[in-house]
This record gives C-alpha cells, structure tokens and sequence, in this order.
C-alpha cells in the first residue's frame, strides 16, 4: 500500500474541486498508474509559504504519508485539446520538491489528473 498526499496550488482554488485528482488516486490513472494500491491520507492548498508547506508535509510525514504529489496545474496549464507542460501555476515547483525531499525524505512527483500528452511523472526521491 502507497500512503500518499496531494498539494495543490491556492491559484487554483476557486476553479477546480479536485474531483479528476481524486478520481485518478482511486482508479489508478495518470500520475498514480504506477501504483498497486495507493491510498491517499491527505491534501492541501499552498499558500507560497515553504515553511507551512515544510510543517503540513511534516505532519503527514507523522501520519504514515510516504509521497507526495504535487497537481498537475502546479507544472503545466490547460490547453485548447489537452494540458501542456510548461506556465504551471508554481514558478519553483521542483525546488518545493527537491527541499520536501531533503529536509524531510519524503519522496515527491510531480502530476495527479490529466497528464500533458507523453509526460512520465518526475519525480524526486524515487
């Protein structure tokens, strides 16, 4: 079993409840296809505070959390067929990550719901 967590970005907050991320943790898909039986413990919004976001992963750490993913809309922007990676709606996204996984070893991937066309999640502690 994967013990995950999702951020997502506050500049998303009032246009997207979430529903195809949560849909993909439970049927597999996308960002999580890789996964045998991921449950997900935990989500939030970040308000481009490191230092809440480094406290937040810190207790999920404490509560069994394993990975963490980080929304599709933090690295890519929907486009008119499809999402485009690239103008995401977090300018130091892999940075966020690559500190996650630093200061707390908590492996971290970028992607949950609608992939941009052939990307494989990136990841940092993998």
């Amino acid at each position: 079993m994967e013990k995950l967590a999702i951020i997502r970005c506050e500049k998303n907050l009032d246009r997207c409840p979430m529903t195809e991320c949560l849909e993909s943790v439970r049927r597999r898909m996308d960002g999580f296809a890789g996964y045998e039986d991921p449950r997900l413990l935990g989500i939030f919004t970040c308000h481009c505070n490191d230092e809440i976001i480094l406290n937040l992963c810190r207790i999920l750490k404490e509560k069994g959390v394993e990975i963490i993913h980080f929304c599709t809309c933090t690295f890519a922007r929907e486009g008119q067929e499809q999402w485009i990676e690239g103008e995401g709606l977090c300018h130091h996204v892999d940075e966020l990550m690559e500190r996650i996984h630093k200061e707390l070893g908590l492996r971290c991937v970028k992607g949950t719901a609608h992939l941009p066309k052939d990307y494989e999640p990136k990841a940092e502690g993998m």
